[in-house]
C-alpha cells in the first residue's frame, strides 16, 4: 500500500482539527516572537496553545500526554510514569526540539545529544503550553531548529486561593497537589507542592512474545516524585515590576536491564550470549533532581512604547544510575546559567525587538568505567526581529541572528515569516523560511564516545499553509506543509563507537491539518492529523517516527457543571531502534499502529469541590513506543480538588 496515497492524505486533510488552535484566537502568546503577541498577529509561525481549560477537561497530570494529540509532535516514552519520555517535533530529532519551563531552558547538557526528558515533568502550576513548530534558531539558538515548547506557569491574581488535589488510581498510584495563589498589594505569588508515588508495572513488557519471559517480566518498576513550584511578582511601579519563577523535582524511577537489544528485570550474562537471569537482583535505578530558577526586571518607557526585560535563569540536572544490585553505576551533573536583555520598539505598524545573551553550559560525570572531567562552552547571541503589520490583513515577521561560540565561533541564521489574511474571504496565507544550526553538546565532544573534531549540524526549513473559518468561526480548518533538511547531521557510528557527522542530508517533509467545530455551545469537535516523511542520506527511515497521526477529541459541558472528555488517538507503524533485536538474535523492523482511547469526566459538586476521574487506554490495546517496553493497559483514576 503506498503510504502517501494523495486522496486519502487530501481527504484526511481537510477534515481534521485543532482545537487548542481555534480556542486560543484571540489569546496573546509570547513564544512565537518572544514578545506578547496576539494570535492573529504572530505571521507566518505554526502555534497550537495548550490552556489550563484544555488541561482540566482532560484530567491529565503529564506533559506527555498533553502534547500527544498535538499536531506535528510525536511523543515515546520507553516504559511507565517517570521513565525516558522524548519528542519528536516534525519528523527531527528530539535534540533539534528546545524546550522551554517560563524560558528557562529544559534540556539537559550533560544528556547524549543536549535533549530533554520530559518523563519526571509534570503539569503541576501550568497555564498554557505553546508549542511552535518550525525553524526558530533565530529567536531561540542550538536546539531550536525544530522548533520549540515552552510550558509558563500560572501567575497569582485575585484574592487568597488555597487548593488540594488527591489523587488515585490503577498501579498503586497516589498524588498529593497543594496550591496557594493570589495577589496581595503589590505582590502576586502563585505557588504548589506536589508528591506522586506509583508501583507501577513491569518495563519489560510481559505481552511481548519476542522477548523472555517466564518471571523476566514480573517485577513492578515504581516512581515516585517530589515537585515545588513558584511564580512570584512585584510590581513596583505600574512601569517597573520584578519576577521569578522556580521549581524544584526529585524523582526516582525504577528500570529493568537492557541487553540484546531488549529489556528483562536482569541478565547472568552480557553480549554476545544473552541470558536472562529472573531470580536475580532487580533493584536497578535511576534518582534524578532538577533545578531551575529565573529572575526578571520588566520595564516599560515613553508611555509604554519601549519595554525592557533584564533576566537572569539557572538549571540545573543531577541524575544518579544504579545497577540491579543496587551498586552505584554512575552519575552526571549539567549547569547552565544565562543572562540575557531584551528591548522591543512599538510602532503604529510594527514591532521592533532586539536583544543579546551569554548563555554557559557545563557538565561532568564519573562512572566505575570512565569520568568526564568537569567541561564547558559559552555561546554570546544578538538578535534584531521586527514585527511588521501592513493594516489589519498583512504581517511579516523577519528576523536574524549572531551566536559566537566560543568552540565554532560565529554562526548567523535567518527567519521570514509572512501572513496575509484575504479581506472578502477571510482565509488566511502563510508560510515561514529559516536556517538553523544546533552546536554539538558537550557529551558528543567530551565523553569516551566522543569527538572533538564535530562540527555544527545545520538546517534550512520552511513550510506554507492556509486557515478558512466559516459559520462565524464555530468551523476552522487548516493545513500546513512542511519541509526541513540538515546538514551535518551528528550520529553515532556503531564500528568506532564514536559520534561523527552523517555524509549527505537528512530531511522531513509532510502536513499537518486541522479544523475545529462547535455545533452548539455546550459541544466542540477537535480533529487533527499529521503526515511526516523521514529520510536518512542513504534513503533509510528515520526511527521511531509515524508516517500518520491522528487525534480526535469530542468535549462536552452539561448542567454548567460537568464535563466530559474524548481523546482518540492512532499512530502508524514506525520504525524500530537498530538496535531492537528479539530474543533469538533477529532484528526487529516495525513497530505496531495502534489505537488508543482515553475517557474522563468531572463535576463540581460545590464552587469548591469537585470531583473528577479518568480511564485510560480503555480498550486495553497492546502497543509499544520502543520496543520491548510496556506501556499502561486499562487503567482508571479517581480524585477530588478542593478550593477555598
Amino acid at each position: 500500500m503506498k503510504r502517501a496515497n494523495l486522496f486519502i492524505l487530501t481527504l484526511m486533510m481537510l477534515c481534521q482539527v485543532d482545537l487548542a488552535a481555534a480556542a486560543v484566537l484571540e489569546d496573546m502568546v509570547v513564544t512565537a516572537t518572544r514578545t506578547e503577541t496576539a494570535m492573529e498577529k504572530i505571521g507566518g509561525n505554526s502555534v497550537t496553545v495548550i490552556t489550563a481549560a484544555d488541561i482540566k477537561a482532560r484530567n491529565i497530570d503529564t506533559i506527555k500526554d498533553a502534547l500527544g494529540t498535538v499536531p506535528g509532535l510525536h511523543v515515546a516514552s520507553s516504559g511507565g510514569l517517570g521513565t525516558q519520555t522524548t519528542v519528536f517535533m516534525r519528523g527531527a530529532d528530539s535534540k533539534n526540539t528546545l524546550v522551554l519551563m517560563d524560558g528557562i531552558m529544559l534540556n539537559d547538557p550533560s544528556e547524549g545529544s543536549r535533549g530533554c526528558d520530559l518523563g519526571s515533568i509534570n503539569l503541576d502550576n501550568v497555564e498554557r503550553i505553546e508549542v511552535v513548530r518550525g525553524a526558530l534558531s533565530v529567536m531561540y539558538g542550538s536546539n531550536a531548529t525544530a522548533g520549540v515548547i515552552n510550558i509558563i506557569t500560572k501567575k497569582g491574581k485575585g484574592k487568597p486561593v488555597v487548593g488540594l488535589k488527591l489523587e488515585g488510581g490503577s498501579y498503586g498510584t497516589w498524588k498529593t497537589l497543594g496550591t496557594l495563589s493570589g495577589e496581595t498589594g503589590k505582590l502576586n505569588y502563585a505557588l504548589s507542592a506536589s508528591r506522586l508515588e506509583s508501583e507501577g508495572f513491569s518495563t519489560a513488557n510481559k505481552d511481548n512474545g519476542d522477548i523472555p519471559q517466564a518471571g523476566n517480566t514480573d517485577e513492578k518498576d515504581g516512581y515516585d516524585n517530589t515537585t515545588l513550584s513558584a511564580n512570584l511578582g512585584y510590581r513596583l511601579t505600574d512601569n517597573f515590576t520584578v519576577s521569578a519563577v522556580a521549581r524544584f523535582l526529585d524523582a526516582d524511577v525504577d528500570m529493568d536491564e537492557a541487553a540484546g537489544g531488549y529489556t528483562g528485570d536482569g541478565f547472568s550474562s552480557t553480549y554476545p550470549e544473552i541470558v536472562p537471569d529472573p531470580q536475580g537482583p532487580t533493584e536497578k535505578h535511576t534518582e534524578s533532581e532538577k533545578r531551575f530558577a529565573k529572575v526578571s526586571i520588566n520595564n516599560s518607557f515613553f508611555d509604554k512604547r519601549f519595554d525592557s526585560t533584564l533576566s537572569y535563569q539557572f538549571a540545573g540536572h543531577e541524575r544518579m544510575d544504579y545497577k540491579n544490585d543496587g551498586s552505584w553505576d554512575f552519575d552526571f551533573k549539567s549547569d547552565s546559567d544565562e543572562l540575557s536583555w531584551q528591548g522591543s520598539l512599538h510602532f503604529l505598524s510594527n514591532t521592533l525587538s532586539l536583544g543579546t545573551l551569554l548563555y554557559n553550559e557545563s557538565m561532568e560525570s564519573k562512572s566505575q568505567y570512565s569520568t568526564i572531567e568537569k567541561c564547558d562552552t559559552t555561546t554570546q547571541s544578538y538578535w534584531l526581529q521586527d514585527q511588521f503589520f501592513a493594516g489589519d490583513n498583512m504581517v511579516i515577521v523577519a528576523g536574524v541572528r549572531l551566536d559566537d561560540h566560543d568552540a565554532f565561533g560565529n554562526k548567523t541564521t535567518y527567519r521570514l515569516a509572512p501572513s496575509y489574511t484575504i479581506p472578502t474571504t477571510g482565509t488566511t496565507l502563510k508560510a515561514s523560511y529559516g536556517t538553523g544550526f544546533r552546536a554539538p553538546s558537550l557529551y558528543e565532544l567530551y565523553s569516551s564516545y566522543g569527538n572533538k573534531t564535530l562540527d555544527p549540524e545545520e538546517s534550512k526549513g520552511w513550510d506554507m499553509g492556509i486557515e478558512q473559518s466559516f459559520m462565524e468561526d464555530r468551523f476552522r480548518c487548516g493545513v500546513t506543509y512542511f519541509n526541513m533538511a540538515y546538514d551535518n547531521r551528528i550520529g553515532f557510528d556503531m564500528v568506532t563507537w564514536t559520534y561523527t557527522q552523517v555524509e549527505g542530508k537528512t530531511k522531513t517533509s509532510g502536513a499537518e491539518a486541522f479544523a475545529a467545530y462547535s455545533p452548539l455551545s455546550a459541544l466542540d469537535f477537535m480533529l487533527n492529523y499529521t503526515y511526516t516523511d523521514t529520510k536518512e542520506p542513504d534513503g533509510a527511515r528515520l526511527a521511531r517516527r509515524p508516517y500518520n497521526k491522528a487525534a480526535l477529541t469530542t468535549r462536552y459541558r452539561f448542567l454548567g457543571k460537568g464535563l466530559v472528555n474524548l481523546d482518540i488517538l492512532w499512530v502508524d507503524d514506525r520504525k524500530a531502534s537498530a538496535y531492537a533485536m528479539d530474543k533469538d538474535g533477529h532484528p526487529v523492523d516495525i513497530l505496531d499502529a495502534y489505537t488508543l482511547v482515553n475517557l474522563s469526566a468531572s463535576y463540581e459538586i460545590t464552587p469548591n469541590v469537585k470531583l473528577y476521574s479518568r480511564i485510560d487506554n480503555l480498550f486495553d490495546t497492546f502497543y509499544e513506543e520502543s520496543f520491548a517496553n510496556a506501556t499502561p493497559g486499562l487503567s482508571g483514576y479517581v480524585g477530588v480538588q478542593l478550593t477555598y
